[in-house]
């Protein structure tokens, strides 16, 4: 329960931090933080929790993050439905308690013909610069891959572990200065599905994409590590 209760906490801090910087700091008049400030808001919230609950979970917050390190060998198939609900409740709390502050001012109101609304992600009309559905499979897919390998690569065993957690949140902060304009930024489901939920319409329907490619990319980037990247024991190359 202990390892479920730190992914629920982790989950929430990232969708909190990350949606809530969006949310609210991102277009603030005259000083916004912008792409820039949601992005490293992002790497951020990871940074911290790997850190704070790292070592108690492994520090996924993030269903294909689990789904790759289970295709590494590293994560026990046992585990992964649970680790997955943690999640999902965890981001979807966090999104009802940034709804909750959100509609807490007077003209605040998501509207669902809009790309980005309540920081959802969206292809084709709901893409933030209207990227087609093949485009956002694709960023998703690609940066979901490599933020994969970077997260085995810096936990491996060989690796400084103690720089693990800040290779990963700025992998994290790289990945959305890339793709905020592509697809508002997923490579999480937990996080896609969390602002779905209170957004519905159009963005709700589109959260299958930000299950599938996050997914697909976390497993194949889990493989490659697995079989062509980990040096195995005894190996000279």
């Amino acid at each position: 329960m202990r390892k479920l209760f730190a992914e629920f906490f982790g989950t929430y801090w990232l969708v909190f931090g990350g949606c809530g910087s969006a949310l609210f700091a991102a277009g603030y008049p005259n000083l916004g933080i912008g792409f820039t400030g949601v992005a490293l808001a992002f790497g951020l919230t990871v940074l911290t929790m790997a850190y704070a609950v790292g070592h108690i979970s492994g520090g996924h917050f993030n269903p294909a993050v689990s789904f790759g390190l289970w295709a590494s060998g590293r994560f026990s198939l046992k585990d992964l439905v649970p680790y997955i609900i943690a999640q999902c409740i965890g981001a979807i709390t966090a999104a009802g308690t940034l709804f909750y502050i959100w509609t807490g001012k007077t003209g605040n109101s998501i509207d669902n013909t809009k790309a980005g609304a309540f920081a959802s992600n969206g292809f084709g009309a709901f893409s933030p610069d209207g990227y087609s559905i093949y485009s956002c499979f694709a960023a998703e897919f690609i940066l979901t891959l490599f933020f994969l390998i970077v997260i085995l690569g810096a936990t491996d065993k060989l690796a400084n572990g103690k720089f693990a957690g800040i290779a990963i949140g700025l992998a994290l902060t790289l990945i959305h200065l890339i793709s905020i304009p592509i697809t508002n930024t997923s490579v999480n489901p937990a996080r896609s599905l969390s602002q779905a939920l209170f957004v519905g319409g159009e963005p709700f329907s589109q959260v299958w994409l930000f299950w599938i490619a996050p997914i697909s990319g976390a497993i194949i980037g889990g493989l490659i590590y697995k079989n062509l990247l980990q040096k195995l024991e005894n190996s000279e190359e």
